[in-house]
């Protein structure tokens, strides 16, 4: 999505542009998140509080920027320590190997090949662990749905900003745990 902050967070519950998530999470991503969590609660939201009262203790706080802008930085840190808690208790932690790996399933490592040859490999996570760098999509994105229990060989047709693409997936692994 050209021209959008995607490293901006944006609440869920406050933002009707989002959809539901689904509450799946790999241990990696739990852990992720929790690691975040702590670091918030720990390390940031101290740190944020201090320089706060500091910049408030300056004098008038309606014409003070410092106070003013690092206020809403604090506030912005404990909204996101409030979801992140929230969400955490709603998440289901996946570690279990599904019973056939020959078929796509949540945390597959899958090798797709497109009409011209061109191959690209990608990681089904859930939607808090999304990440494009590392080729990591959402169950809930189109083509995540699409591959979802299908077996290996198997030709898959999605819906493209360009038009339908069709695929054909060619590897299909999980990561041991």
């Amino acid at each position: 999505m050209k021209g959008r902050n995607m490293t901006r967070w944006r609440d869920p519950a406050k933002d009707p542009r989002q959809e539901k998530k689904t509450d799946l999470i790999t241990p990696e991503g739990y852990a992720s998140m929790q690691s975040l969590l702590e670091h918030l609660v720990r390390v940031r939201r101290p740190e944020q509080s201090r320089k706060t009262g500091e910049a408030a203790a300056q004098g008038d706080r309606s014409e003070n920027a410092d106070y003013t802008y690092n206020k809403k930085a604090l506030n912005g840190t404990i909204a996101r320590i409030a979801y992140l808690q929230k969400r955490l208790d709603a998440l289901t932690v996946v570690d279990r190997m599904p019973a056939d790996r020959d078929r796509v399933f949540f945390s597959a490592w899958v090798t797709l090949e497109d009409d011209d040859g061109e191959e690209m490999r990608i990681r089904i996570v859930g939607p808090d662990e999304t990440d494009n760098k590392k080729h990591w999509i959402s169950v809930d994105a189109p083509l995540a749905r699409a591959l979802l229990g299908k077996p290996l060989d198997a030709e898959v047709t999605v819906d493209a900003p360009g038009g339908e693409t069709t695929y054909i997936i060619t590897d299909i692994t999980y990561a041991e745990r």
